[in-house]
């Protein structure tokens, strides 16, 4: 049976030390991987999301980036699956970076984004990556519903502010919840929350709340994404964005006099992978930053047939 070998490097994504953050796997060379091996790749490493950098197909993109989720499905916006393929690119010697910052191209779906690559002092990488403009969508109007979907009561869900669905690249629904003690507890049942989810056409669902560990932050969040084959995920860019998004207009968080907000975000410790989201909102400009390290590297061999997979 002929067979073909890949490359794959394993990022901890908004981490500063392994094992925490958001784990990536990173296939680094993936033009000839076709669409079904990647599906298939993802299902094998069973990750929130698997990476393929491919040559860039369009200009001026940099490079092509391309995820997908164990179910098999391919997913858009500048997240933490962007980011690490960034931060990968960077570290390897695969971009030429001119002076402490270099900007470059994202060509994620049908859009092509700026990433901007530093690095800090200590010479450690730091990926800033645009997201689109902010578009806010639908909101709840069963909180029952929507409570009971996610294991608490109605009473977990903060009064007076609504659970709205922003997209920044992509859709989620972001639930303010009271406490992080009622955030902790959300306990998702999988049907119901993917049925409100599709009732207001979101795609993940993202609970925060004020209420953080660090006095630093902004928010403590965790996020679901049942529909799309995710149980939780340690750290969610493309819900972060969003997030910073909403507070920025909703005037939870105030700009400074450059016109620029800073929004913080804790998410992953109760997975015991505690990551930090950093999001800045100017306007309609959104963008989420973060670092990572690469942790393990290795090389998977792909049959040439792959099995059927119903659907």
């Amino acid at each position: 049976m002929d067979k073909t070998e890949i490359q794959f490097v394993y990022v901890d994504v908004f981490a500063s030390t392994p094992l925490t953050g958001a784990p990536l796997t990173l296939v680094t060379d993936a033009d000839g991987v076709t669409d079904e091996q990647m599906r298939a790749v993802a299902r094998e490493f069973n990750q929130s999301e698997t990476t393929f950098v491919q040559r860039a197909t369009v200009t001026p993109a940099t490079r092509r980036l391309r995820s997908f989720t164990p179910t098999g499905q391919e997913v858009y916006g500048a997240g933490h699956n962007a980011l690490g393929a960034w931060l990968w690119l960077a570290s390897s010697g695969e971009l030429e970076l001119d002076g402490d910052e270099t900007t470059f191209t994202s060509h994620i779906g049908n859009e092509v984004l700026p990433v901007h690559v530093r690095r800090t002092d200590g010479r450690d990488i730091v990926v800033t990556m645009d997201q689109t403009p902010p578009v806010f969508g639908d909101v709840v109007t069963d909180r029952a519903e929507l409570a009971a979907a996610l294991g608490l009561r109605e009473d977990d869900l903060v009064a007076d502010r609504p659970a709205q669905v922003v997209d920044t690249g992509a859709g989620h629904l972001l639930v303010p919840v009271r406490d992080r003690a009622a955030v902790d507890r959300a306990a998702p049942d999988a049907a119901r929350l993917t049925a409100a989810l599709k009732a207001v056409g979101g795609e993940g669902c993202y609970l925060y709340t004020g209420d953080t560990v660090d006095d630093s932050a902004t928010a403590y969040a965790r996020f679901f994404n049942p529909a799309m084959g995710i149980a939780e995920d340690p750290a969610t860019g493309t819900a972060a964005g969003p997030l910073g998004a909403l507070l920025v207009a909703g005037g939870v968080v105030e700009p400074a006099a450059t016109g620029e907000a800073t929004v913080i975000v804790e998410q992953g410790q109760s997975m015991g992978r505690p990551s930090r989201i950093t999001v800045t909102v100017a306007g309609s400009r959104v963008q989420v930053s973060g670092s990572g390290l690469v942790v393990a590297r290795g090389t998977m061999t792909l049959p040439q047939t792959l099995p059927e997979v119903s659907r």
